[in-house]
């Protein structure tokens, strides 16, 4: 009778070994589900400062005519403001009645 006993120490060792198990999964989980989360929320900022910076490079060439001379033009003239500690923007004027070319590269 004894053979397929198991005695109450294994069985509090299996159900504490599959309790941990769990818990570091589920925790798994969370950092990975997180993590996910936040790299598509940064890209879907940095989508949405691409479209307003070239929203604001339109409007003002409609209202004034041409392009604006600087992106500091375009921020203090079109209201245009973001996180410069996490976003870098390179304004580069190709000519006077060219389009501007807006790179930005998250930090």
């Amino acid at each position: 009778m004894k053979r397929f006993y198991r005695g109450q120490n294994e069985h509090r060792l299996r159900n504490g070994l599959i309790s941990i198990l769990l818990v570091f999964t589920v925790l798994g989980l969370f950092y990975f589900g997180t993590d996910a989360v936040s790299a598509k929320a940064d890209a879907s900022q940095q989508q949405s400062l691409e479209e307003a910076i070239y929203r604001g490079i339109t409007h003002c060439y409609a209202v004034e005519g041409r392009y604006p001379e600087s992106l500091d033009y375009l921020k203090s003239e079109y209201g245009i403001s973001y996180d410069e500690e996490k976003y870098f923007v390179d304004y580069q004027i190709l000519g006077a009645n060219l389009r501007p070319d807006v790179t930005i590269i998250k930090r």
